[in-house]
């Protein structure tokens, strides 16, 4: 039997998913970015916010995050671990020099550098090193936002996240009643949340107190002084996704065709902006498991569930630190059992989305194998029905043709030559992987040779290399360049796509498919 159609779907509760992602992917509890949303919208009511404002404060508050993994591998390279530099970085005051240099000393604990190196690294780098991330974070939400449907007043406020009203914070250092009302309310129901975790009602009214007119809005921090409390005790009573649901604001029945699609792409290439090597994977997986599946007869209602299930399959990946995922040794015990866990993250996700049930459940199943040996059920053949056999052939296939840390891409050969072993020792279904390799046959012959936004062959060359993650001396290298030629094309590059950031440019190459070789 096959999969089942998507029924209808929930704007709100797709929000809401990829709310619970970004979640995973800055180390909150599941649910932050949801009682985010709720407080936000709340607070923007108790100021006199008219229901413009109120909308726009709750869908902030719920995807204010939504750019936290576009400088995951830079974090990952300073830090060890990009995750819990975000939750950890959200309880100090970034106003006070000793609560940052301690925060610095915490987190380059885990670097592979020895501590004291890499402490000193993050302090003499700090600031160049902190407005380089925030802006990709806030670059990379906005162009998310945009392609969500996102309201304008939602998609500047992301550029004012990490903004302080005392003109101190990153990336424009503005101040005062320059920064959005709506970015001031999300300041203080964001840290209303963790701080409440952290150390309840006190905790809260003692940040509020101690960061009123530094970090936040004097007036408003008044306001939420009396007002989040409470707002706080009712949270803990009742389900977050419930209390998110009834609070989101007025929204369309349902997403549909491309719109759908498009949201699912966004979730997907928000999860491969985790790591330098899995740029433009989910599209991939999309684009061949659909063209496989068609191959196959599958009805036209399954091959959709197919298509979105590869968009989305890799979701859970933001539970893993990208220390790991980029990891050029073989994984430890640990490692190994925390990557087992990322098609478990995405299922979790993705199942708090009804109309999104079927596609979750395919998409969980990505990693499962015939004989019982994939992860992370164990699920066997008889538990998987040919939706998934063809997006687990998929994802194999892609993968072994993309670069990782501890081996370059395989051929096309080589990759049908694994494949193939695996369908003789049981592991994948040799009819889905027979249409994924003639799929890929296919679109291998099909390369566009006119290029977006202008940009010349050159260009794309060192696009590619750096939405990777390679500094202009590597890429002068490896294309027998001057590092002064590749500077230029690099600024050819940003001007032309209209970004400032690698990683913005990696998304642009993701959303034109320029990563493909």
């Amino acid at each position: 039997m096959g999969v089942q159609p998507t029924a209808a779907v929930s704007a709100g509760e797709v929000l809401a998913a990829l709310s619970l992602a970004t979640d995973l992917g800055t180390d909150q509890p599941l649910e932050h970015g949801l009682r985010t949303a709720v407080l936000c919208s709340r607070l923007a009511a108790a100021a006199g916010g008219d229901d413009d404002l109120q909308a726009d404060a709750y869908h902030l508050g719920l995807l204010h995050s939504i750019g936290c993994t576009s400088d995951a591998h830079e974090a990952a390279a300073a830090y060890g671990d990009d995750r819990p530099v975000r939750s950890d970085f959200a309880t100090i005051d970034s106003g006070r020099p000793n609560e940052v240099m301690a925060f610095l000393w915490r987190r380059t604990a885990e670097s592979r550098a020895p501590h004291v190196v890499a402490f000193a690294g993050a302090v003499l780098s700090g600031p160049r090193r902190a407005r380089s991330g925030l802006t990709a974070h806030c670059e990379v939400g906005q162009r998310f936002a945009v392609r969500l449907g996102l309201p304008d007043g939602v998609r500047d406020a992301l550029w004012h996240v990490f903004e302080r009203w005392d003109g101190k914070g990153l990336p424009r250092g503005i101040a005062g009643a320059q920064i959005p009302q709506v970015a001031r309310l999300l300041h203080l129901a964001r840290d209303a949340d963790v701080h409440w975790r952290l150390g309840g009602a006190r905790r809260v009214r003692a940040a509020f107190e101690t960061r009123r007119a530094g970090a936040y809005d004097p007036e408003l921090a008044d306001l939420a002084h009396s007002e989040l409390p409470r707002s706080l005790e009712a949270l803990d009573e009742q389900p977050a996704w419930d209390a998110a649901m009834e609070a989101r604001p007025a929204q369309p029945s349902a997403l549909a065709g491309d719109a759908l699609d498009e949201a699912c792409r966004v979730i997907g290439e928000f999860a491969d902006l985790k790591s330098v090597f899995t740029l433009g994977h989910s599209p991939a997986v999309a684009e061949l498991a659909e063209a496989a599946a068609w191959r196959l007869g599958l009805a036209q209602a399954d091959v959709v569930v197919v298509r979105r299930a590869g968009l989305v399959h890799d979701v859970g990946r933001v539970a893993v630190s990208t220390g790991v995922w980029e990891k050029p040794a073989p994984l430890t015990t640990g490692e190994w059992e925390r990557v087992r866990l990322h098609p478990y993250f995405g299922e979790r996700v993705l199942a708090r989305c009804g109309g999104l049930a079927n596609v979750g459940a395919v998409a969980a199943r990505h990693h499962e194998r015939l004989d019982g040996s994939g992860y992370h059920r164990g699920a066997a053949a008889g538990e998987l029905a040919l939706g998934a056999r063809v997006l687990a052939a998929a994802d194999a296939c892609q993968a072994m043709t993309e670069p990782r840390p501890h081996r370059p891409a395989l051929t096309p050969q080589a990759a049908a030559a694994e494949l193939d072993r695996d369908v003789v020792a049981g592991r994948l279904d040799g009819d889905a992987v027979a249409a994924v390799l003639q799929a890929a046959g296919v679109r291998a012959g099909a390369a566009p040779r006119a290029f977006p936004s202008g940009l010349t062959a050159r260009e794309v060359e060192v696009l590619r290399l750096v939405a990777r993650g390679h500094s202009n001396k590597a890429i002068a290298a490896q294309l027998h360049l001057s590092p002064k030629t590749v500077g230029h094309h690099v600024g050819h590059v940003y001007a032309k796509a209209g970004v400032s950031t690698r990683a913005a440019a990696a998304l642009f190459a993701v959303e034109h498919g320029l990563l493909g070789q």
